[in-house]
């Protein structure tokens, strides 16, 4: 099983002809409001790859069809609580060439008590996974909790921040980052000592460090002509976790997570947007 401290945001997608400089006014070609939050879409994602998922979050009063979708996509909900006050949400701008800026404003992501994280993780067995990003509070209650019930951790370290990076590092099993976010925590610590590193590289596909054993795995992205690239990555971070919970070796699970993706951007949308299992495999073959 999966569990997954993750964020919940509604999405205000606004489509322009390119992205705003400093000072720029542009008027946009298209908007619409969609569930959306790095948490909510690996959610999703592992639970279209077939993964039973948990989601530990929290929604504002004006939440609840947020709620309502992520149980339509196959998500288990009964552990989001609800606050009084606004949920997260984010803004982003999507350029004709799919490529996009977001604004996230957290809301009751950060409202979590650790009542609510403990309670759920009390139904986790051995062995089970959490994934977890930077986009809510209880980042290392939930870990030290996980890693004493003998779960594993996939860490997306994103939006990045070295400090919550390092706090998080003694308990992770599997550390995600962009090229990007890789170099910045190389400057910030050094060498990266985690059991399992997987760096993404956006269109130049992903590399899969294993520093136990030492192998390396670069999976490259599929040829495809994006429409919208929101949400690309944690559709392939979603996939990845629950292939390798459902006992894929690395190597098929970082393919089928690539394909997922290239699906996924081909479409406008987030969460909406992830294939099902079954689509993604008809891709692959």
């Amino acid at each position: 099983m999966i569990f997954n401290l993750g964020s919940i945001n509604s999405d205000h997608i606004y489509g322009l002809p390119h992205l705003p400089g400093a000072g720029e006014t542009l008027a946009a070609d298209s908007y619409y409001r969609t569930l959306g939050g790095k948490g909510a879409n690996q959610s999703v994602a592992a639970a279209r790859a077939g993964a039973r998922v948990c989601h530990i979050g929290a929604v504002g009063s004006d939440g609840g069809w947020m709620v309502d979708l992520l149980g339509e996509y196959g998500v288990e909900v009964s552990n989001i609580v609800r606050h009084e006050g606004p949920s997260g949400h984010a803004v982003v701008y999507v350029d004709a060439a799919g490529e996009n800026s977001i604004v996230i404003y957290p809301g009751a992501n950060r409202g979590l008590g650790l009542a609510d994280v403990t309670t759920a993780l009390s139904a986790a067995s051995p062995g089970d996974w959490l994934m977890m990003q930077n986009e809510t509070n209880l980042q290392v209650e939930t870990a030290r909790l996980a890693q004493g019930a003998g779960m594993h951790l996939a860490y997306s370290a994103a939006p990045f921040d070295a400090d919550a990076v390092e706090a998080i590092l003694p308990f992770v099993r599997l550390l995600i980052l962009n090229d990007v976010e890789a170099r910045q925590l190389e400057r910030a610590i050094g060498a990266i000592a985690v059991p399992q590193l997987l760096i993404t590289r956006g269109a130049e596909g992903a590399d899969w460090h294993d520093n136990i054993s030492g192998e390396v795995i670069s999976v490259p992205a599929f040829d495809v002509t994006p429409v919208d690239t929101t949400g690309a990555g944690d559709t392939f971070v979603g996939y990845l976790i629950a292939s390798i919970a459902q006992g894929l070796a690395p190597g098929p699970a970082l393919k089928r997570a690539s394909a997922a993706a290239a699906l996924q951007v081909q479409r406008p949308g987030t969460a909406e947007a992830i294939p099902t299992a079954e689509e993604t495999a008809a891709f692959l073959a």
